[in-house]
């Protein structure tokens, strides 16, 4: 099968093309022919650290998280997929699962679910990764309607998920952003946009909530932000964090009673860790979407298998708007 490896670490013009055999079907998992895959920050990160980083594949590596396509076999223990059924999940491309940079992949059932039938193959391709932790993050932290949630980042990948969900759970959402683009997105998609840049966050703290706080603060941007997000909640609130490797001061957080959930959604594919609940993710998120309240931004540039490297460099770029999409 044709296929995008990469030898060895460093930037988008690592990855080469190579012709690698037809993965072989194993039980409880099934044989996808992959229509498109998507690039995630984590992606990225693995093919310029290469070994530096725990959770990177041996090289040569096959790399590539999400992906929707159509189950070609099934293997044996698997009873809710039938060949022809199209599928979507988020699946390999770290540690010891191959990714889907490739047009096949053996994948297991428990990370997979049937792709939104409103949805098409690009779309549901950029979804996997995203969905699961804007999903996880919002659960742990309690969402419920009628709160005043701040969403960091609203225009990104995980950001802009998150803030649909938000508002599909009956939530009053505002959301950062750093431009004028950003912004008309975030209010396209039904957030109140806050300029990061102009407003300060006792501003913007001050403004939308009487100075009391938001009840749920989702960061996806996290590091040297979390203190913002510690900031802007109100007293005894929930910060859902995606990035939370960094240095901090807590006072803020003990004064006002915070709870703190740290999402890392990659930890049932490394640890083979209550993988189902990927699984049921998926499948509560089809349900959202195909009832109208979830469907993912894609950058306007379209990428074939050959050009992953140009899609890396995309994301990377940081003038992309919404997921970066690779069709196989």
């Amino acid at each position: 099968m044709k296929a995008m490896i990469i030898r060895q670490a460093g930037g988008p013009e690592v990855f080469e093309a190579a012709e690698l055999p037809k993965p072989e079907l194993k039980p409880g998992h099934v044989l996808v022919r992959i229509a498109a895959t998507s690039v995630n920050t984590v992606d990225t990160m693995i093919r310029q650290m290469g070994s530096e980083l725990p959770l990177s594949p041996e090289m040569p590596a096959l790399l590539g998280m999400d992906l929707a396509g159509t189950v070609e076999a099934v293997g044996e223990g698997v009873t809710e997929y039938r060949v022809g059924d199209e599928i979507y999940g988020c699946v390999g491309g770290l540690a010891d699962l191959p990714g889907t940079l490739a047009e096949y992949v053996v994948a297991d059932a428990r990370l997979i679910a049937h792709k939104p039938k409103n949805l098409s193959m690009r779309e549901a391709a950029a979804l996997p990764l995203v969905g699961i932790t804007a999903y996880e993050g919002l659960i742990r932290a309690g969402i419920a309607k009628g709160q005043k949630v701040l969403v960091h980042g609203g225009s990104g990948g995980v950001g802009h998920v998150a803030l649909q969900l938000a508002r599909y759970f009956g939530a009053e959402v505002y959301a950062t952003g750093g431009g004028e683009q950003q912004s008309e997105l975030i209010e396209q998609l039904g957030a109140t946009a806050i300029n990061y840049k102009t407003e300060s966050v006792a501003d913007y703290v001050a403004k939308h909530t009487g100075g009391a706080g938001f009840e749920l603060v989702f960061d996806s941007v996290g590091g040297a932000n979390m203190a913002n997000s510690f900031e802007a909640a109100a007293l005894n609130g929930q910060v859902a964090s995606t990035v939370s490797m960094v240095a901090l001061d807590l006072t803020t957080a003990h004064f006002k009673g915070l709870s703190l959930h740290v999402v890392f959604m990659l930890i049932p594919m490394l640890h083979d860790f209550h993988r189902e609940a990927h699984a049921d993710i998926l499948r509560k998120l089809a349900e959202i979407a195909e009832a109208g309240g979830l469907r993912p931004v894609l950058d306007e540039n379209r990428f074939t298998l050959d050009q992953v490297g140009d899609a890396h460099a995309r994301l990377a770029s940081g003038q992309g708007m919404g997921k970066v999409v690779v069709e196989v």
